[in-house]
């Protein structure tokens, strides 16, 4: 599939995630109860709005030092991140998770990261310096907030991982709001707009008739085959 233009993921990214979700399900691509992830992957900037880009994998950790055997250098992930087309969503996963002790992202990384095309990070470590990463305006998705990067080091990247139950492959599409964490099938991707428009017509005749005068129970459940 060609990639999206800039101006279908800039309606994309405006699409509430149950919304997406409620329209994937109308495609019967995947389990009602996949395709997203679990909650303790949260937003941490819910006004900065949705997020949406395409994913760049890594496997973290920052319990012990790293070693040359399994660390990946910052100028070897800087390559790494071009090789996903962007905007650019970089998803990590933590070893030390569900008890992460240091965060990855920061203000510098934040830094870094804008001006190699990434929009925002989804982690199941944590984040930390929050006013700098929010006024940098780098969206962030993460299971804890941390003081310290301890012993912070890069053990794999662009591989496939999980986060939040979530299996996120290298180029996933991924999208991101006050609600959570999503993925969107790219070969739906271009169809979402009018498939969410389809569900919310339905959706907005019953409350049509919810908030009508004319309601009554029985209109209620021939609404409900």
């Amino acid at each position: 599939m060609s990639q999206l233009t800039a101006k279908q993921l800039e309606a994309l990214r405006n699409i509430p995630t149950p919304a997406v979700a409620n329209a994937i399900e109308t495609f019967n691509v995947r389990p009602r109860q996949e395709g997203f992830m679990s909650p303790e992957i949260g937003s941490i900037f819910p006004d900065m709005g949705g997020m949406i880009g395409y994913a760049v994998t890594a496997v973290i950790s920052a319990e012990k030092p790293g070693t040359s055997r399994v660390n990946v250098s910052r100028a070897e992930w800087f390559d790494e991140i071009l090789k996903i087309p962007a905007p650019r969503v970089i998803v990590m996963h933590d070893l030390d998770s569900p008890t992460p002790v240091g965060s990855f992202w920061g203000e510098v990384q934040a830094n870094i990261h804008t001006r190699l095309g990434c929009v925002g990070t989804v982690t199941d470590g944590g984040v930390r310096d929050l006013d700098e990463m929010h006024d940098k305006g780098f969206n962030a998705f993460a299971a804890a907030v941390l003081v310290s990067h301890a012993n912070i080091h890069i053990v794999n990247v662009n591989v496939p991982i999980t986060v939040g139950g979530l299996t996120v492959d290298p180029g996933d599409l991924v999208l991101g709001d006050q609600h959570g964490v999503t993925e969107i099938p790219k070969e739906l991707a271009s169809e979402m707009p009018a498939a969410v428009a389809r569900v919310e017509a339905k959706e907005r005749t019953i409350i049509d008739l919810c908030n009508s005068p004319d309601f009554t129970l029985d209109k209620l459940k021939a609404m409900y085959p």
